[in-house]
């Protein structure tokens, strides 16, 4: 698998540094309370930043959601893009959307489609996510708070137990499309949970509950 363009500084974890991969990174803050990293587009950034203080590289907005949060939890990364989905019914009408993390703009948003589910919506959105971010060549981390929908796409598969009815052929199309996207293209994308009890809804969220 080819390596991320982006390099993480750790300066706080079990053995600070920078790495030039998530894994890597991953390794150093996993289990280690109140862990200080970032990421960082090139090296000669992450250099600079590593001989220097943390805060200096995090804006306001994100130094009071970290206090906020336990010393165990990590902190937003806002170099990111949000996805959720909605649904009236199981199943209903489905529809998902995208937005800047930081920004909140909406970058996408897709649907009614008829006798959806939210887990299809969620597992639609993140597929959409990633192809928006691989075509726009954009170096961003991608958010959803759906664990399943996180691990249909590490699957490859939507193991959905809809059936497929006339009023959802296009739904389904579009679960196989997405599908065959994640065989035939390498994702190099971080896919993050959204820490929703933590840190609240997900900026993507429709506001219907």
């Amino acid at each position: 698998m080819a390596k991320s363009a982006k390099f993480y500084v750790v300066w706080r974890g079990h053995q600070p540094g920078i790495y030039d991969n998530w894994l890597q990174c991953k390794a150093q803050i996993d289990g280690f309370q109140g862990a200080q990293y970032k990421s960082f587009p090139n090296k000669a950034q992450a250099e600079l930043a590593f001989k220097d203080n943390y805060w200096k590289f995090v804006n306001t907005e994100e130094k009071t959601k970290t206090k906020a949060i336990t010393p165990a939890n990590q902190p937003i990364e806002h170099n990111s893009i949000c996805v959720d989905a909605a649904c009236s019914g199981n199943p209903g009408d489905m529809e998902y959307r995208c937005v800047d993390t930081s920004s909140g703009k909406e970058l996408f948003k897709r649907g009614p489609y008829k006798e959806g589910t939210n887990n299809l919506g969620e597992f639609l959105a993140l597929v959409h996510g990633i192809a928006y971010l691989q075509r726009n060549n954009l170096v961003k981390s991608i958010y959803s708070d759906s664990a399943i929908a996180i691990a249909w796409v590490k699957n490859k598969k939507a193991k959905t137990k809809l059936e497929m009815t006339r009023n959802n052929e296009e739904l389904f199309d579009l679960i196989e499309r997405a599908e065959n996207y994640l065989r035939r293209h390498e994702i190099n994308i971080e896919i993050l949970k959204w820490d929703t009890e933590n840190w609240g809804e997900i900026p993507a969220d429709f506001g219907r509950k």
